[in-house]
């Protein structure tokens, strides 16, 4: 096994190997799914900060989800559109590892930052006078600076695991991107440490944070319902509603993933499920946002000037 062993530099990423015509359609489709994703979230960015009426902590925590899907995007796909125009592009051993820490970096602090949302959401609905001193400045930064310290240390302690394993197989990816199962079959050493890691580490960030946002939306749809403005209740499932679509695509297609039973289904689901996860979703979260709530089109509106007075 030891004189088999080669040092490897490179890795080629597979991709979709659905023929040359099609991952030219394919290239621009992605194209424009990428240059939304980059306008729409970085729209929901400048609005955050430019408009005064949303320096708040819902849109505090909502500017940080947009860098998240952002850099989530700038992560994976470029290297996955100079792959359909070229499949034997290679990618460097380092690069991978690189793309294989942010990716775990950014899953991990989107699903904490989902739940810091859902809490706020929580606290100003179920205890709204209660609101501006639970819900600090303070408070919003120290929560916010949490999700990404847990995400960086969460995915250090995946990659001190992955670097030392040594590669001696083939040396083709069967994936898009460095997605950490698929690296993890072109080890040849025993990776079951790995692969449960992969699987505890799934069920603590997201079987854990998803039941404690389905629980704080439970108390949420009591309290919306004792109500008795029906502009009241209009306005607190409009915001709640945009949340728990951002919620459910993004937990949903995590979960069948990494950690329902599609876990064991063929290699391609998988691939697919992931490139929902990595490419739509970042696109569709701040249309998401956008169209069901009536403060960001609002704040678009006074930002562009639309609907002033002459």
């Amino acid at each position: 096994m030891e004189e088999n062993q080669t040092m490897v530099t490179e890795f080629i990423l597979l991709g979709f190997c659905l023929g040359q015509r099609i991952h030219v359609v394919l290239f621009g489709i992605f194209s424009l799914f990428y240059a939304f994703t980059l306008l729409g979230n970085g729209a929901i960015l400048a609005l955050s900060c430019l408009d005064p009426r949303l320096h708040t902590p819902m849109y505090f925590f909502l500017s940080h989800l947009a860098i998240v899907d952002i850099a989530y995007a700038c992560n994976t796909v470029p290297q996955m559109l100079l792959n359909l125009l070229d499949p034997a592009m290679p990618i460097s051993f380092g690069g991978c590892m690189t793309q294989t820490f942010l990716f775990l970096t950014f899953a991990i602090t989107e699903c904490l930052l989902l739940v810091m949302m859902s809490y706020d959401r929580y606290v100003a609905i179920c205890q709204p006078l209660r609101y501006s001193a639970i819900m600090s400045w303070r408070v919003c930064i120290t929560l916010a600076v949490t999700s990404w310290t847990i995400g960086v240390l969460l995915s250090l302690i995946h990659l001190v695991l992955l670097l030392p394993l040594p590669f001696c197989m083939s040396q083709k990816i069967n994936h898009f991107f460095c997605e950490i199962m698929a690296v993890l079959k072109l080890a040849c050493a025993d990776t079951h440490i790995n692969e449960n890691m992969v699987l505890a580490g799934a069920v603590s960030v997201l079987v854990g944070p998803f039941s404690s946002i389905v629980v704080s939306y439970v108390c949420i749809l009591c309290a919306i319902l004792r109500i008795q403005s029906g502009e009241g209740q209009r306005k607190a499932f409009s915001t709640c509603s945009s949340h728990l679509c951002v919620v459910g695509l993004f937990y949903g297609t995590a979960i069948i993933t990494y950690v329902g039973p599609s876990y064991e289904n063929p290699k391609e689901q998988k691939k697919y499920l992931l490139l929902f996860h990595s490419l739509f979703n970042p696109m569709l979260n701040p249309l998401i946002y956008s169209l069901r709530n009536s403060e960001v089109k609002n704040s678009l509106k006074r930002v562009l000037g639309i609907g002033r007075t002459l």
